[in-house]
């Protein structure tokens, strides 16, 4: 490959790169979109009854938004960082009495993983497919005032086979009724979107607004953090690998094991917390807080045994 080829190739690869969460949340679009059509077009089939119409169109519209959010939940590092532990020790979820720090987290936490189920639902209420089914099944007398009013009783007992074009009435009626059903599910689709939009800008803005340092140093602060955490990885998975060579030596040799540096429960337990900005500090995470510190305990972990899939600290 040429210099200028691989110039480029580098180009493109460092761009993607700084853009891997516009990348991120443009594939999430695009397969909530995928997904959608999918389910309208293979798998839903709207009974076009009255007793099932509402909850079988509210299953799909609402079930896999549900999903998503715990989904997004699930693959949440920061929410695992919080909560692991907190049954043994309810203390671990607010250290020091730290609420709004932790609170704050709960909220970034939370409108991350709403993410997925805004564009899920979006979608489905521009479609129209879900919602049609859904309300044309309900019975209660505001819904047939506003799509039956002035109109024969024929109207009441046929909206529910609207969706299906399954309806007695003339055409020209049910396709009245039809486009209704359709505009108020677009409207509500519209309407999440610009509620959501709004929200997000106002939120960053206040946010931004109540920093207590500059946008250069959150944007460091950002690019130190996720670093980090590739380095992590890459130094967890190397000591790993000696501990567990160390330890498959002194198995197979029949010898005591060599003696092994190894962070101590406690360091584990400080590093692991969720780091909130303070004026007096300068760090950039809890690892930088702790290795920084004049006090911090450097005896070593002597018995780290598994026990069930989680490690313990043998006294």
């Amino acid at each position: 490959m040429s210099v200028p080829a691989m110039d480029s190739f580098k180009t493109v690869l460092k761009f993607l790169t700084n853009q891997k969460s516009t990348i991120g949340y443009s594939f999430m679009a695009i397969f909530t979109i995928g997904s959608e059509r999918i389910f309208s077009m293979v798998s839903f089939q709207c009974p076009c009854n009255p007793k099932q119409n509402f909850s079988y169109g509210l299953t799909f519209l609402i079930g896999p938004a549900v999903v998503l959010l715990a989904i997004g939940l699930f693959v949440s590092t920061p929410l695992w960082r919080l909560c692991t532990g907190c049954c043994l020790n309810p203390f671990k979820l607010c250290p020091k009495g730290n609420f709004m720090g932790c609170l704050q987290v709960f909220v970034k936490v939370l409108s991350k993983a709403c993410i997925a189920p805004v564009m899920w639902l979006s979608v489905a209420l521009l479609n129209g497919t879900f919602y049609e089914c859904a309300v044309s099944g309900l019975k209660e007398n505001m819904v047939i005032q506003i799509f039956c009013k002035n109109k024969t009783r024929a109207c009441h007992d046929e909206l529910p086979r609207v969706p299906c074009t399954k309806s007695q009435q003339p055409p020209n009626e049910n396709m009245e009724l039809l486009l209704m059903l359709r505009a108020q599910s677009q409207i509500l689709g519209w309407s999440i979107i610009i509620i959501s939009a709004t929200v997000a800008l106002i939120g960053t803005c206040f946010k931004n607004c109540r920093s207590k340092v500059s946008y250069l140093q959150l944007t460091f602060q950002k690019i130190y953090m996720e670093k980090e955490q590739e380095r992590f990885e890459v130094f967890a998975e190397d000591y790993a690998t000696k501990l567990a060579e160390r330890n498959l030596k002194s198995f197979f040799d029949n010898k005591s094991p060599e003696p092994f540096p190894f962070p101590n429960h406690n360091a584990w337990e400080e590093i692991s917390a969720v780091y909130t900005y303070k004026e007096r500090e300068q760090y950039y995470s809890t690892l930088q807080r702790y290795v920084e510190r004049a006090d911090r305990d450097y005896s070593p972990e002597k018995h780290p045994v598994l026990e069930g899939q989680e490690f313990i600290e043998m006294t």
